[in-house]
């Protein structure tokens, strides 16, 4: 579905115009178009690349979709896979994952946006806000986009921290280590995700402010490196909330096994009151004719008082010991 064409000339907007002139437009000095799409279908994404002369390896990737994100040089233009995190409403904690193609040359950029709710409406204002920013053409609105996408990944794991800190808070209440065992392992699989949105992007992210930049990135190179600082700062929060979460699984594997040496204790300790009564039940059960206590009048509550007795030392015992 197309959202919207519009073409720019020195950072200023022209006017939005039918797909049918963009070639007309991109042809102009000065001239850039900048075309959004929101779940394109193949033909769009095939009269697209007729217009713009799109490299065909790229169309087909966003054809496919379910790219890992990467930036990819194609002679003068550049291919972008960026993942859009979302937050699921109706699920607290969850968030589904959509992708954003960027194709962008020196006087075009298309965006293509699929599995997402939340377009791009507020960064084409943005930039048109700014028109000498815009100046710099295709180039700047590279970063426009890629920040607004980074910095839609800061609320996630601000509510992924949130549920960490909530999660810790529970480790130590009594019989909550195996369900905060369970949430510890869902919490890690959703910062996984996040992980591999960030990791890559991260790494081609740093082609396009040092070293060899594409020419399209020469004007907005600073930029760039403020996107680069933003995903150093999520993957380093990434990294040491990774590393909490394991700690946390392990201290509750630590609390499990302290519930269950609590348990073992408790039952070992009755086992040996038990074994105490009978073992003297045993002795005085056995049938010969020769036993003290036999023809003793007072023998049998004699001998009840005595288990009792002994099964109320043991008890006191493992009682001052915690074990009961």
């Amino acid at each position: 579905m197309l959202i919207n064409c519009v073409a720019y000339d020195n950072g200023s907007k022209l006017a939005d115009i039918p797909v049918a002139d963009i070639s007309e437009f991109i042809a102009r000095p000065g001239c850039f178009v900048w075309v959004a799409l929101a779940d394109a279908s193949p033909a769009e994404l095939e009269e697209m690349r007729e217009e713009f002369g799109l490299h065909e390896l790229a169309v087909e990737d966003a054809q496919h979709g379910h790219q890992r994100p990467k930036i990819e040089e194609y002679g003068t233009s550049l291919f972008v896979v960026m993942h859009l995190l979302e937050p699921e409403p109706d699920q607290p904690g969850a968030f589904s994952v959509g992708e954003v193609d960027v194709f962008v040359g020196p006087n075009y950029i298309l965006s293509v946006r699929n599995r997402s709710r939340q377009g791009f409406l507020g960064v084409r204002a943005r930039c048109e806000r700014e028109p000498e920013l815009l100046r710099h053409g295709s180039g700047f609105v590279l970063y426009a986009l890629m920040d607004a996408v980074v910095d839609r990944y800061f609320p996630i794991i601000d509510a992924l921290e949130v549920e960490l800190e909530r999660i810790e808070q529970q480790i130590f209440n009594k019989g909550a280590a195996r369900e905060s065992i369970k949430q510890l392992y869902d919490l890690k699989q959703r910062t996984l995700v996040l992980k591999r949105a960030v990791a890559p992007l991260l790494e081609g992210a740093g082609k396009l402010h040092g070293g060899r930049v594409p020419q399209i990135c020469v004007g907005s190179q600073e930029y760039f490196r403020d996107v680069m600082d933003h995903l150093l700062r999520i993957n380093g929060l990434i990294d040491g909330m990774r590393e909490t979460i394991g700690t946390a699984i392990q201290v509750n594997f630590s609390m499990v096994t302290i519930e269950d040496n609590e348990v073992t204790k408790r039952l070992a300790a009755w086992a040996s009151i038990f074994a105490v009564c009978t073992a003297f039940v045993g002795v005085w059960g056995m049938n010969f004719d020769q036993m003290p206590e036999l023809k003793w009048r007072y023998g049998y509550p004699a001998a009840l008082l005595l288990i009792a007795s002994v099964c109320g030392y043991l008890y006191y015992r493992f009682r001052r010991a915690g074990w009961v």
